[in-house]
């Protein structure tokens, strides 16, 4: 698709008969983070994940400004009205989870329901670092290169120990600029930069109060564990602010969605699947009361218990191969 001159790259599955899910991916990330949700939802919801501007196959802003919060809700809101989508449920991660929050603020009535993998609550002003430091971080980190395919997948892709799949490897795929023999990081730093001076400029915590009343659901990561009380400081505001239902998810990190699909898979069926199988969720979710003490907004999402699901016969996960990427034009 072109919006505003500009090639709008999209990967899609599922078919238009089925509600929409909308998917927003983080900071120098891809339509393709989210492959592994789309694969095992592709019967049950169409789901787009769009390329963000200076993500994947989307070209960057020209004006760094752009970023910003109400100029990029605006476009990705012009993108979705060009895709014909009237209204939709919200699945997005990190930075896109920001968007996500910002996105209600002006555009409520087309959301049907919102669900943020660890992201927009991790307000600017809780950490010790200054815009031009953490610019200046972003820059080298985006602009960084390694010798090898595997190397590149140890350190810029996976996190130490953590969960490897197919999907994932393409996932990944998408995430690479090879120059000059070198392995880079598709994003640029310069892109980086710009959405780094936006996320400071309208720190989250600014327009917290002007998010209306909506169905949010948060799933926040737990690990590393020396990160819990600054989580607990971010995720408070939050709830306070948009009565948004906080779940902690048990040894995850940040890429939560790669660390546990199965239990984003499940929750999007729960919460946004007619009916709310309550007896069937109930095996997967539950109050617990250690984490409670420590976050009393928070539920927490017991993985040994999320096991469960696949040896549930009654709802199996059906997968399919066809995924559809696509430049609108």
């Amino acid at each position: 698709m072109t919006h505003q001159h500009q090639v709008v790259h999209i990967t899609e599955s599922g078919t238009q008969d089925l509600p929409t899910i909308v998917c927003l991916h983080g900071l120098g990330s891809t339509s393709l983070s989210f492959i592994e949700i789309a694969e095992a939802l592709a019967n049950e919801f169409r789901i787009i994940a769009l390329d963000l501007p200076g993500h994947g196959k989307t070209a960057a802003f020209t004006d760094p400004l752009h970023y910003r919060m109400k100029p990029l809700t605006d476009w990705i809101d012009k993108v979705l009205h060009m895709l014909n989508i009237r209204q939709f449920y919200a699945l997005s991660h990190s930075w896109g989870s920001v968007l996500s929050l910002y996105y209600l603020i002006e555009h409520a009535n087309r959301v049907l329901g919102t669900i943020l993998i660890d992201g927009s609550y991790h307000s600017k002003r809780l950490y010790a670092m200054s815009v031009e430091e953490e610019v200046a971080f972003y820059e080298r980190d985006f602009e960084d290169s390694v010798s090898t395919w595997d190397e590149f997948l140890d350190v810029a892709v996976n996190a130490p120990d953590a969960r490897r799949s197919l999907a994932l490897n393409k996932a990944g795929i998408d995430l690479l600029r090879l120059e000059n023999g070198r392995y880079h990081w598709h994003a640029r730093g310069e892109t980086a930069a710009a959405i780094v001076r936006a996320l400071h400029h309208e720190d989250v915590l600014d327009f917290l109060s002007d998010v209306p009343p909506a169905d949010i659901q948060l799933y926040v990561a737990t690990l590393s564990t020396d990160q819990t009380s600054i989580r607990q400081q971010a995720t408070h505001p939050l709830h306070e602010l948009t009565n948004a239902t906080i779940h902690l998810v048990s040894e995850t990190g940040h890429l939560l969605h790669w660390d546990r699909p199965d239990v984003i898979i499940e929750v999007i069926r729960y919460h946004w699947t007619a009916g709310k199988r309550l007896s069937y969720i109930q095996k997967l979710v539950y109050y617990g009361i250690n984490e409670k003490r420590r976050n009393p907004y928070a539920k927490t999402i017991n993985v040994r218990l999320c096991d469960l699901m696949r040896r549930d016969r009654r709802r199996p996960c059906r997968r399919t191969p066809f995924i559809r990427q696509y430049h609108l034009v």
